[in-house]
Order: structure tokens, then sequence, then C-alpha cells
């Protein structure tokens, strides 16, 4: 699979994202992002380089003081036969603790929860973007699918439209 996509952030770092979390941008109305950088294993980051990581069921808990992304799944690393990590291991996020607050108070709230939004290399170090996110209704998820299968007809006719005059 390998690297998905190169973005320049507003620092001039280029971005080389990892994986992209779509299904929580369907799930959750987000409100608020963070970025942390992740505490890893070598045979963890051999693993992300080759894009064998998956966001789906993860998310990020506060315990203790500490951030925690759990249920993200990481391929074990074939050639890492010595010492091999666990797959679905709590990860330790790195994050300032007045963030950490912040999103504790936050989550506190009901029905507000930490999700990973995407993984990605910044300045060689592999990073996480959290979306502090509340559940959507399921009105909500029909109002955004009716909405993208609008937006895809009409770039399909004016597609087409263009082809015809051209």
């Amino acid at each position: 699979m390998g690297v998905a996509a190169k973005k320049i952030d507003k620092d001039g770092a280029i971005e080389k994202v990892i994986v992209h979390n779509r299904r929580a941008t369907f799930d959750y109305a987000i409100e608020d992002k963070f970025e942390g950088g992740l505490v890893l294993v070598g045979s963890e980051v051999k693993s992300m380089r080759a894009g064998k990581v998956e966001l789906v069921d993860a998310f990020a808990a506060v315990e203790r003081g500490e951030l925690w992304l759990k249920q993200m799944y990481i391929a074990p690393f074939e050639r890492a036969v010595a010492f091999p990590h666990e797959p679905r291991r709590a990860r330790k996020v790195l994050l300032h603790q007045s963030e950490i607050a912040r999103i504790d108070r936050s989550v506190a709230r009901e029905g507000y929860t930490l999700v990973p939004l995407r993984l990605y290399f910044k300045r060689g170090r592999i990073k996480v973007e959290l979306g502090l996110a509340k559940g959507k209704k399921t009105i909500d998820k029909r109002a955004d699918i009716a909405r993208k299968t609008a937006e895809r007809e009409a770039r399909a006719a004016m597609g087409r439209a263009r082809k015809e005059r051209g």
C-alpha cells in the first residue's frame, strides 16, 4: 500500500499521510482537532511505513493525566521475529498537559469522544490527528449521503457537458 499522499502544513513541513479515517467524519461531527506524537516501537514504525495500519475501531482516552490511543491495529512486521509488537496495544499520545486537560474536560461532557482522524509523517516523526467529536444521528448521516450523491452527480453532468462541447 505505502504512503498515501503528501501535503504541506502551515509551518512548511511536508506531511506524508499514512492512513485517513474516513469513517470518523461520517459517524461523527468533528468540533476540534489536536495533533500529537505517538510512542511506538521500531517494528510498528516499519509496518506503518508499509501502510499496514487501521484506524476504524480506534479511539483515544485520558487515563491518569495521560492520553492513550486504543484499538488501533498495526500489522505485525514480518521480519521482527525476535521482538514482535502487540497489534492492538494501547499507545501513548504525546500532547501538552494543558491540551490533555482541555480534552479531558470536553470528553467528560455527554456525547463527546476523541477519535483519530489520520496518521502521518511530519519531519520524520509519526503524528496522529485527533478529533474531538460528537456522534451524528442517523438522519444527519442520510443528509450527508444525499449531499455527496448530489455533488457526485453534478460533477458527472459537468464532465459530460464538457465532453460534448469539446
